[in-house]
């Protein structure tokens, strides 16, 4: 009896270490795939950066055209009329945005664009963005998402703190131009928050378009694939413990941050884009983004683009398509 009594004892005391031992891995995921300042302690963020570089199409027309694009942006970069400006976030964080303004009183426009960077990304390199909207007559606002770039913060927001936080932007527009028309364009991880933004009944009437450049569905799916892919962990049951953990000391749901989830309530215009090689979130997450969409969509599928390399890849259809479309739903 009584060493029947020490084996459970041992048992469970067992069973409390792994127990302990599982609660500090997931916590330590969590925190090495969500809070900036872990990941660059860890060196993650440089991996996943350079494993996710490596990951990209290589040509030689994607280079020339993306250095091409870098060269006008730093000649435009000289001459634009800028401003640092910045909101502070729902629970108190100060967020950080770069506003590109048309001064010439000729061009008296009310058109604004959004402009929203992708995951463990920052808002210059979304410049390039800037450039053809501010060039094309709009108002530009690049920020930083939370925790990232000059923006701080807790977690990364996977789209759906961001949704909140890019909502003080649109009243940040709003409170300059009571009558602008505001196009949201996002990349990757930006272009969930957009997507995710639509599927909300108060998103101002101001929103006149999206354009989601390589969206993921949502964060969720996103989050599970990369455990494995970045960290060689199983999806199952990390993913479902990162959610409590995540709920607990971020205050949110990854399975709240479901840009497919959105898209099916949204009656917003949306130009769906996506690189045909896209490595790291595959193109049939912006076609099924597209199935499911119950707003006015059109759908453009770059050949020989990976992630977020549609725009270099094919500069002339890119911007020509979203033109066309922007034509379609704005300025009416």
């Amino acid at each position: 009896m009584k060493k029947k009594r020490k084996l459970f004892i041992v048992l469970l005391i067992l069973i409390l270490l792994l127990a302990v031992l599982y609660f500090i891995l997931v916590n330590f995921l969590v925190s090495a795939a969500l809070v900036p300042s872990f990941m660059r302690k860890l060196e993650s963020f440089q991996r996943i950066t350079d494993e996710s570089y490596a990951a990209q199409v290589q040509t030689s027309d994607i280079q020339v055209n993306r250095q091409l694009a870098l060269n006008h942006t730093n000649e435009w970069l000289d001459t634009v009329d800028s401003d640092k400006i910045s909101v502070v976030s729902a629970d108190g964080y100060p967020l950080i945005a770069t506003e590109f303004y048309v001064q010439n009183p000729k061009d008296n426009t009310h058109l604004w664009a959004l402009v929203l960077h992708g995951y463990t990304g920052w808002k210059e390199e979304m410049y390039p963005f800037a450039c053809w909207y501010h060039e094309s007559g709009y108002h530009v606002i690049v920020p930083d998402l939370r925790c990232q770039g000059e923006s701080e913060g807790d977690f990364i927001g996977m789209g759906w703190t961001d949704h909140y936080d890019c909502n003080l932007w649109i009243d940040y527009i709003l409170s300059q131009d009571p009558e602008a028309q505001i196009i949201i364009h996002g990349q990757s991880m930006g272009a969930s928050t957009a997507l995710i933004m639509t599927g909300e009944e108060t998103l101002s009437d101001h929103v006149a378009a999206v354009i989601s450049d390589c969206a993921y569905t949502d964060a969720y799916s996103m989050f599970g694939d990369k455990v494995t892919e970045w960290f060689y962990l199983p999806a199952f049951p990390l993913v479902d413990s990162a959610r409590v953990v995540l709920k607990l000391r971020g205050g949110y749901d990854l399975m709240d941050a479901s840009a497919i989830d959105a898209v099916a309530k949204s009656t917003t215009p949306t130009l769906f884009i996506h690189g045909a090689s896209d490595a790291m979130i595959s193109v049939r997450m912006s076609e099924e983004l597209y199935e499911a969409a119950s707003c006015p969509k059109d759908l453009l599928i770059v050949e020989g683009a990976g992630h977020a390399q549609a725009q270099d890849k094919d500069p002339e259809v890119y911007y020509d398509t979203i033109s066309e479309f922007l034509q379609k739903y704005v300025g009416k």
